[in-house]
């Protein structure tokens, strides 16, 4: 026995030995590589999500309402007006404001959405003027023929642009965000005033059976809070104030099935909603950009191994063996065959997968082969091979055909 140590093989040393394995600084990289994007897309959100609630509009009950003082509320501008010897009569039912409007007042309608069908009815009656503030769809149709609701505009501060006597002297007015108009056929004589960025007015007049119409875009200008700002005050004392006296309109909630105005989807939608939806077609269209950017333009690689023609046929043909798939194998034979040759017969290449053109390649063969229609037929359209010594037969068989045609 041999006093020399025995000597083992050695272990690999693993990656806490100091070998080739990734670092702790590497792994971390690689998962912020693969996460950053996700990320990404959620500050995205939150920070989106953060602007919508800064956007929303905040409303109460209070809104446009002459007899608050709430930011919302139009009590200042009623002062204001009556310290200028015109009087403000506020009303909250649709029917008793008719019966108040005459040829000297200014009837104000705000919060057209809770007005009905009925009440529209009674209010197209009036014979005074009117001052439709953010009206609906259907409050135009009813009270403002010629008038219809466009889009949206999001410009803080527009010049009148316009000769209504009532915006000239008002001249710059805050509006924020605003609804704006456009005049068609019906409003014959119409004028638009604080024009859009596209073009659009964020104020109309038009004037109809003796009386002036007018539609304002947006309530801000007329609440307590925005009433300082630019010509915002001169515009609604202008508006509000432009007879003798004024009947201010802020109707109660309809009761339950009486029947409010139908609105559409964008209408019932509140704007919040409105950017969300927006805000997610944005994102969807930047994640398929970004992931469309990801696959980049088609790369052609060399392949890691060339088969040979040869291998791939006998690799097919095992394939068929070991499933006993004699007829899926006899079928690739005939139609190989085909293709081959219909060029030497002088036909177009799509016959020779055309059932129709089956009965000329076998006419066509068998002229020039010394084997009969029947036995031309029965090779390259016959049944399957009932064994594999028929499957070998119709090889031979095919290939003498095509031999024949070839040299004939």
């Amino acid at each position: 026995m041999s006093d020399r140590p025995s000597t083992a093989p050695a272990a690999p040393p693993g990656p806490a030995a100091g070998g080739d394995g990734p670092t702790a600084g590497q792994v971390a990289a690689r998962r912020w590589r693969s996460s950053r994007g996700v990320l990404f897309a959620v500050l995205a959100l939150v920070v989106v999500a953060l602007g919508i609630a800064a956007l929303r509009p905040s409303g109460s009950d209070q809104d446009l309402d002459p007899e608050s003082a709430r930011p919302g509320g139009t009590r200042a501008l009623a002062e204001i007006l009556k310290q200028r010897g015109n009087p403000v009569q506020v009303s909250r039912d649709a029917g008793d404001a008719a019966g108040k409007a005459g040829p000297g007042t200014v009837l104000v309608i705000t919060r057209p959405e809770r007005l009905t069908d009925r009440d529209i009815a009674l209010l197209r009656g009036t014979r005074g003027d009117l001052l439709l503030v953010e009206p609906s769809r259907d409050v135009l149709a009813g009270l403002a023929p010629g008038v219809e609701r466009a889009s949206s505009s999001y410009e803080p501060v527009s010049e009148p642009g316009c000769a209504v006597r009532g915006a000239e002297i008002a001249g710059r007015v805050e509006f924020g965000r605003s609804d704006t108009y456009q005049l068609t056929g019906g409003a014959s004589g119409g004028i638009g005033c604080y024009r859009s960025e596209d073009d659009l007015h964020r104020l109309v007049q038009v004037p109809a059976a003796g009386r002036t119409i007018t539609v304002l875009g947006s309530a801000a200008p007329l609440t307590n809070e925005r009433l300082r700002d630019e010509g915002n005050a001169a515009l609604g004392m202008n508006l509000a104030g432009a007879r003798a006296a004024t009947v201010w309109l802020i109707p109660d909630m309809p009761a339950p099935g009486s029947g409010s105005e139908e609105e559409s989807l964008g209408d019932l939608l509140p704007f919040g909603v409105k950017l969300l939806i927006l805000q997610l077609i944005i994102a969807v269209v930047l994640v398929a950009l970004w992931r469309a950017r990801r696959l980049g333009p088609v790369v052609a690689e060399a392949l890691p191994v060339i088969v040979r023609s040869a291998e791939t046929v006998e690799g097919r043909a095992r394939l068929y063996r070991a499933h006993r798939a004699r007829g899926s194998a006899a079928e690739a034979l005939r139609a190989g065959t085909r293709e081959r040759l219909v060029p030497l017969l002088g036909l177009p290449r799509s016959a020779a997968q055309d059932p129709a053109a089956a009965r000329e390649i076998v006419a066509a063969v068998a002229q020039r082969s010394t084997y009969d229609e029947a036995m031309v037929g029965a090779a390259l359209y016959g049944p399957e091979p009932g064994d594999d010594g028929q499957l070998v037969g119709l090889t031979d068989l095919l290939d003498d055909l095509e031999r024949q045609v070839r040299l004939s």
